[in-house]
């Protein structure tokens, strides 16, 4: 059997967190659309060395309102949540399990006309992260994360075995470019699957 990255650690021992967030150079991290835990869902992600880097355990099925992305101790370093009573498909970034004041709002693209657009991302503190735009197919695991001037900050990828097998849609790459915060770019990740994802 392929595995998805052979020096994955298990649920009892996990590796260190890294200290920096930020990407020093292209960084490529494989997502595992699986929890390491037993009966539980959510992500498990691995940096370009097999080292366990962020995930995601939800224990209720289905979608949820509410998702802690966190290192590889458990750290929790963004909540996500749903907004509610909005028109259009909004989802909330807070700095680790903040309730309060968001640092970025994520707005599903809603059109009529054929569009590449799949969200847009906007700060709501003065020192949050910039705007972002989203672009591509999720369900393709095909999409590119823009800045406000469109230089290209992640993408999202599909990942193929050594042999040139595809993995499917449950494992894939997110490609984060230099001096791009990392755990940010997977939290968006974990915000298209709530909003695309099957």
């Amino acid at each position: 059997m392929t595995k998805v990255y052979p020096n994955a650690p298990s649920a009892e021992s996990p590796s260190t967190p890294p200290s920096d967030l930020t990407a020093d150079k292209e960084e490529v991290m494989t997502v595992w659309r699986k929890s390491l835990l037993f009966n539980c869902q959510g992500f498990t992600v691995f940096d370009g060395e097999g080292n366990l880097r962020f995930r995601v355990d939800s224990y209720s099925g289905g979608r949820n309102d509410e998702i802690v992305l966190m290192d590889s101790c458990g750290k929790p370093l963004f909540s996500i949540r749903r907004k509610r009573l909005s028109l259009t498909e909004t989802w909330l970034i807070y700095d680790k399990e903040e309730t309060v004041e968001p640092l970025s709002s994520v707005k599903k693209h809603v059109t009529l006309l054929p569009s590449k657009g799949l969200a847009h991302v906007t700060p709501c503190r003065p020192r949050s992260p910039h705007s972002y735009s989203v672009e591509g197919s999720y369900a393709q695991r095909s999409c590119t994360v823009y800045d406000g001037q469109r230089n290209t900050v992640a993408e999202i990828r599909r990942k193929e075995a050594p042999k040139g097998v595809a993995l499917g849609g449950d494992v894939f790459r997110l490609v984060v470019q230099p001096g791009v915060d990392l755990s940010f770019n997977m939290a968006m990740v974990i915000v298209l699957e709530q909003m695309y994802g099957s």
